[in-house]
Parts: C-alpha cells; structure tokens; sequence
C-alpha cells in the first residue's frame, strides 16, 4: 500500500515541475534544484526500515552522486 503512495507523490513532484517550467522555466529550475527526491527517498526509507545508519548510508552515497552531475550540468 505504501508503493502506490511513494509513486504517486513522486510523479506529481516530477510532472508539476515540468509544467511550471512550461510557464515559468526559472521557478521550474529552483522546483527541481531542490534535493526533493533525495528527501522524498530518504524519508521513505526512514519509514519503512526505521535503521539510522542504512539512511546515514544512503545520504552519504547521495552526496557522492552529486559530484558527478554538477559535471554534467556544467558539460550543458
């Protein structure tokens, strides 16, 4: 019951930052620079699994992804 949910919010996040970037491509960039999805998955796993360290884990790994797609938006 949860998957649905966790897919639902996600998709709404995604499709209503596409769409503001249709009208407004400056407040649909700051919508999608936010770290939403790395909260939106943090919070989800906090949720399911309640492990502090699996979270600490995975935060740390996000902040590691990150490096390599500031080189690709300075590539664009």
């Amino acid at each position: 019951m949860l998957f649905p949910l966790k897919v639902l919010l996600s998709a709404f996040i995604v499709a209503g930052a596409s769409e503001l970037a249709k009208r407004h491509p400056g407040a649909g960039a700051i919508l999608v620079s936010l770290p939403l999805s790395s909260v939106l998955a943090l919070s989800w796993l906090w949720a399911e699994t309640g492990d502090a360290a699996r979270v600490a884990a995975f935060s740390w790994a996000i902040l590691w992804a990150v490096l390599p797609s500031l080189v690709f938006l300075a590539a664009l």
